[in-house]
């Protein structure tokens, strides 16, 4: 309560409140405390720009790594995740699951987006997601979030991942030399970039679909200009022993 009490200007961007606040130390420490509660910093951020700038430069930075320790430790081994603003989007991409607009890839009814407990971000499933020819890349993919019944086939997936070093990756030289067309109205949902088709470029392997537990021809995935990964998928049916096994 303390420390929203203190943060009380209005939620402009011309915002200049300098003083009154807390030092970056002690909310740091606050936060600590909080185990970098993401609630608590995107609501605070919405209402001062001054914490705003501190959570992007420093908070965070400091909840992508107190999430996935293992997985911020790599991508911040090659200085992809340095920039000012990188990591409020890779925070988001951790914990929310974006659902899909009406009209979808696959035709879906429209899903809102909604965050998610906790994800499991693998560096050797992202493998499953990459062309033999760019199989040096590093892609940590998360496993599917499921949303049951919602497509006209039956269930739906939704998966998300990230790039290391995108800007030197394969993938994207290889969507560059196909002279691959970014998508004319979707934006990337967790730092506003335009994005590939990987269907529409024909990067889709097999290997994915067996990975997801997916339908061949129901799958797309996108990447935006930062690197960040996000698709859907139409997932096959549970066989009986595998309902059996999810009901013990």
């Amino acid at each position: 309560m303390l420390v929203a009490k203190r943060y009380r200007c209005t939620h402009s961007s011309t915002c200049a409140c300098t003083k009154g606040h807390l030092s970056e130390d002690a909310l740091f420490l606050v936060f600590q405390h909080q185990n970098w509660n993401p609630r608590l910093i995107a609501t605070l951020s919405c209402v001062c720009k001054w914490f705003n700038d501190i959570s992007k430069r420093v908070l965070w930075k400091e909840f992508c790594r107190a999430r996935a320790p293992k997985m911020m430790l790599d991508l911040q081994s090659s200085g992809s995740h340095s920039a000012d603003g990188n990591w409020k989007a890779l925070a988001k991409l951790l914990i929310y699951c974006s659902g899909c607009s009406k009209g979808g890839p696959l035709n879906s009814s429209p899903i809102p987006g909604h965050f998610v407990y906790r994800t499991r971000f693998s560096m050797t499933s992202g493998k499953s997601f990459l062309i033999p020819q760019c199989r040096t890349d590093v892609l940590y993919v998360s496993d599917p979030c499921e949303h049951l019944d919602q497509g006209e086939d039956g269930d739906l997936g939704f998966f998300r991942g990230i790039f290391k070093s995108f800007s030197v990756s394969k993938v994207r030289k290889m969507l560059i030399d196909k002279g691959a067309k970014l998508h004319k109205t979707e934006l990337c949902p967790f730092c506003k970039a335009k994005m590939w088709s990987m269907l529409q470029a024909k990067m889709v392997p097999k290997s994915a679909c067996n990975r997801l537990g997916a339908y061949e021809d129901c799958i797309d995935y996108y990447v935006c200009l930062n690197g960040h990964m996000l698709g859907i998928c139409t997932l096959l049916p549970l066989s009986d022993s595998e309902e059996a096994s999810e009901l013990e």
